[in-house]
């Protein structure tokens, strides 16, 4: 096994920020941006998340309870443990959906990773800042009411690119 490489920042870089930019819904692409913030807070970079289009699943509160994940389209599925692809001909049959979500939902709490919901949690508890995509929230016609508690508002993508000057960027 090749050891791991970690890079040490130093005190010098303590001012660092993480914007990221979830824009998807699907179970399997909500992770991908939580790991990361998750991974910058633990690291001490402040982080913002911004949730926009799809990616508001993640933080509306009828629906981030839900997330899917969806293997029609994904060329790239396969059984866990096997190089083997499985055909897309297999995808659309009804119940796939819902398997591949139970079978992705299981892999996850293997690993004692937490569902979105309780992840957001953490990042938030751990000092990271959620905020919502203005124009998403009206094509939804949603509201604060209709969001998590520890969203800290809906902005625009020019006030998030404005409040997250020098900051590294992520778009998911």
């Amino acid at each position: 096994m090749t050891p791991s490489i970690v890079p040490n920042f130093g005190s010098e870089n303590s001012d660092r920020k993480l914007a990221i930019i979830c824009s998807k819904g699907n179970l399997d692409m909500a992770y991908p941006g939580l790991i990361l913030a998750n991974a910058a807070l633990g690291e001490g970079v402040e982080t913002m998340i911004f949730f926009t289009f799809w990616g508001f699943d993640m933080i509306t509160k009828s629906r981030m309870n839900d997330l899917q994940f969806s293997p029609a389209g994904n060329t790239a599925m396969h059984l866990p443990g096997h190089d083997m692809h499985i055909p897309q001909s297999v995808m659309p049959v009804p119940g796939m959906t819902a398997m591949a979500t139970h079978m992705l939902k299981k892999q996850i709490a293997a690993l004692d990773v937490p569902e979105v919901p309780d992840f957001l949690d953490q990042i938030v508890a751990a000092g990271g800042h959620l905020w919502a995509c203005r124009m998403s929230a009206d094509m939804n016609n949603l509201t604060m009411k209709e969001l998590r508690d520890d969203v800290e508002g809906i902005i625009s993508a020019s006030d998030f690119i404005e409040m997250t000057d020098g900051a590294q960027l992520l778009f998911i």
